[in-house]
């Protein structure tokens, strides 16, 4: 069963500037979609004003990023300065999500709540250091950031629509 995205007419990023490559005019782009070549299917990549930024006319695929030939080329000098810029696509230009997916972005913000309904925070961040998502959770109280794996056994409720996620073992990760 497919479900719609909320806020369908915010921007998401789905890459990143890495650099002039060569003297022609092309670009390095390092895509941040599950996909990386997903990253060209959703249309141009807008800046995060939502203004058009870049329009691939050729792409081609490098060891860890992408190799583009922008419509408007820019200088060697002025790529470099914009070294690190993200790119963003409308959230409703990404493929409708199944029912038990969600993007990263649509967790940002929710109340991280305890089985009973007890809030214990917001979700502020979704880390990755190499071993799976961590959601980064800011305590209701204040202080020290707590790191949940996301996982089903540790957040196995997640309801966009109520703006909240379940968290099973707060006192085991909030004690970590």
């Amino acid at each position: 069963m497919v479900k719609p995205k909320p806020d369908a007419g915010k921007l998401i990023v789905v890459g990143a500037l890495a650099g002039a490559h060569g003297v022609r005019g092309d670009v390095r782009v390092k895509s941040f979609t599950a996909e990386p070549e997903d990253l060209f299917a959703y249309g141009p990549l807008l800046a995060e004003d939502g203004s058009l930024f870049l329009t691939p006319q050729k792409v081609r695929q490098a060891k860890a990023h992408f190799i583009v030939t922008p419509e408007v080329p820019k200088s060697r000098e002025d790529w470099d300065a914009l070294k690190g810029t993200r790119l963003y696509v409308p959230f409703d230009a990404l493929p409708e999500t199944e029912e038990d997916e969600v993007y990263i972005d649509e967790l940002l913000g929710l109340s991280a709540v305890d089985p009973e309904g007890a809030m214990l925070g917001k979700v502020k961040a979704v880390q990755n250091f190499g071993a799976g998502d961590l959601l980064e959770i800011a305590p209701e109280g204040g202080g020290k950031s707590v790191l949940i794996p996301f996982t089903e056994d540790d957040v196995p409720d997640i309801d966009i629509d109520a703006g909240e996620l379940v968290i099973i073992s707060w006192d085991l990760w909030s004690e970590a």
